[in-house]
């Protein structure tokens, strides 16, 4: 008997809609970058261990990077992004886990991320992009833009105000510090301190309480800044600023009603504090009486500037004065 034919009849194209499918995924690191591959993985059992060994304290010598992300223990905060990734890899600051994407397109930042991980025996994990994002979503960062890469870290470590003023008495150049006064937002305690470190500030003053802290939000403002950048909490910031004014100190606050402008600020060459208020309210009624004087910045067209922005002006204005001072 003859063979039945196939009521199916012949198999239909996809008309192209498989061809997403069949293009491949991005390429990852090179082979001889991913010093990771061929070590035994390690078991559910030893990876606390191990996790405890890479984010093992670090004698507080006072040399070490300043203000890293903790060195006491409790806790834990993902960082991504592959500038703040790489800054604090970079200074050295203890490190839990490095997450991958395992589809990334080529970047020298990714490779020496992985290298200075690696070297400092941090565990790295390949993971894809889905199980990256669920990581971000579960650490309180939904839609966080990873560009996938991130980074576990202990909670950040703050120095206390006397250790912040000895370490910028004993810098080559005068102390300067920027002294935040109840700014709550930590995007602009993260651009603050972008600017501090351009411009030379030895570190970052704020308050213990209603105060932004250093959060994800604050390290991928500071595109790595903070890795470089101490910041010193005060439980009193009024006290610290009148400890620093005893040291010799010149304590000047922001204020648009400022009784000078930051252009005239000729102690800007000396030991200096800048202070600037929150973005609402300005100085608070006592930092304002603190302060041995008040500038302003002269501007058309807005009622005021955004805190982290007049930091960014003033902070120039000093370095001008000091690069003319030094002439």
């Amino acid at each position: 008997m003859p063979a039945k034919k196939s009521k199916k009849g012949p198999t239909k194209g996809t008309g192209g809609k498989g061809k997403r499918a069949l293009e491949g995924k991005k390429t990852t690191l090179p082979k001889e970058k991913r010093h990771w591959y061929g070590k035994k993985q390690s078991t559910a059992a030893s990876r606390p261990q191990q996790g405890a060994r890479a984010a093992a304290p670090r004698p507080d010598t006072g040399t070490g990077p300043p203000g890293t992300p903790g060195r006491e223990g409790g806790g834990s905060e993902l960082l991504v992004g592959r500038n703040p990734v790489l800054e604090v890899l970079r200074a050295g600051v203890p490190a839990r886990r490095l997450f991958l994407a395992n589809s990334l397109e080529t970047d020298p930042r990714i490779a020496e991320a992985a290298r200075l991980a690696g070297e400092a025996g941090v565990e790295i994990h390949e993971i894809s992009k889905a199980q990256l994002d669920r990581r971000c979503e579960g650490s309180g960062q939904p839609g966080a833009a990873h560009q996938g890469i991130a980074l576990k870290v202990p909670p950040y470590d703050y120095w206390d105000s006397d250790r912040l003023l000895e370490t910028a008495q004993a810098a080559d150049t005068p102390p300067l510090v920027v002294a935040l006064d109840s700014v709550t937002d930590p995007h602009n305690l993260g651009a603050v301190a972008r600017s501090a470190a351009a411009f030379g500030a030895h570190g970052l003053l704020i308050p213990e309480r209603r105060s932004a802290g250093v959060t994800m939000g604050a390290w991928k403002t500071s595109a790595g800044a903070l890795a470089r950048m101490p910041i010193a909490q005060a439980t009193n910031l009024t006290r610290a600023l009148e400890s620093y004014k005893r040291a010799g100190l010149f304590i000047a606050g922001l204020a648009a009603d400022g009784e000078s402008t930051v252009r005239d600020l000729d102690l800007a060459s000396g030991p200096l504090v800048i202070v600037i208020g929150s973005e609402g309210k300005g100085l608070s009624r006592l930092v304002r009486q603190t302060c041995d004087t008040v500038a302003g910045i002269p501007i058309s067209g807005t009622e005021s500037l955004n805190a982290s922005v007049a930091a960014g002006i003033t902070l120039y204005e000093v370095a001008q004065h000091r690069a003319s001072a030094s002439r």
